[in-house]
């Protein structure tokens, strides 16, 4: 692979993995951060796991095409379970659902033993992520939001560390929802996600008012509740 060649999302989660780590990427696809880490010389080796045949071939493919097998092993498997306990100091989970991601280190949770960072980059449902990590006491050290292609991402990093605090304050319920540190930059793909999000949350409020089912009170008191807490915070 070419290193210029990876994507601003990847070149993201790679910016926070320690130097002179040992990195498990977890649905690795094509191993393109794995690659570029080592050939960065930024991790002193990598596993890379997928599940299905497809990607994993590819992946192999990857690595044997960058002569990087002797640094980086391919593995085939159901998230964590390519890992032992200690093998890895980071591991980064891509590209998938806060659902998954949640779902698969819960899983895996055995396998976390020795692992100093999380990196993970969900594609929707990022608090579903920071309710994970607070419930498991990993601390949420930093968040980046970005915008590539007409997509928004956003980036965890959760270190294993029990002197630091985690970052929530009295708006734990909404920096939960937005994330503490976006919400104190609030950049450009910030704003712009939330907005759209505001729509869609608007026009299911909209919907919900059409109903005449009494069933439907409490939730759309919560969706309201939502929507005037994010606006407030975006001051709209």
């Amino acid at each position: 692979m070419k290193r210029d060649n990876l994507s601003l999302r990847l070149r993201t989660v790679a910016a926070h993995i320690h130097r002179e780590a040992v990195m498990a990427d977890i649905g690795s696809d094509h191993a393109y951060l794995p690659c570029y880490l080592i050939l960065e010389h930024q991790v002193v080796y990598a596993i890379a796991g997928e599940v299905n045949e497809g990607p994993y071939q590819s992946a192999l493919h990857e690595v044997q095409a960058a002569n990087l097998q002797n640094k980086i092993s391919v593995r085939k498997g159901d998230g964590l379970d390519i890992l032992s306990p200690n093998e890895a100091d980071v591991i980064t989970i891509c590209g998938m659902g806060g659902q998954l991601i949640s779902s698969i280190l819960e899983k895996g949770k055995t396998k976390i033993e020795g692992v100093k960072r999380l990196v993970l980059q969900p594609n929707v449902g990022a608090d579903t992520v920071r309710k994970w990590l607070m419930k498991e006491n990993w601390i949420l050290v930093h968040e980046e939001i970005i915008k590539e292609d007409g997509k928004i991402y956003e980036v965890l990093v959760a270190d294993w560390d029990k002197k630091e605090q985690q970052p929530y304050s009295e708006k734990e319920e909404l920096e939960l929802l937005l994330g503490p540190f976006l919400m104190k930059e609030k950049n450009e793909a910030f704003v712009e996600k939330w907005k759209g999000e505001l729509h869609q949350w608007e026009k299911i409020l909209q919907q919900m008012e059409r109903s005449e089912s009494p069933d439907l009170a409490e939730r759309k008191a919560s969706l309201q509740k939502r929507i005037d807490s994010v606006k407030e915070e975006l001051s709209l």
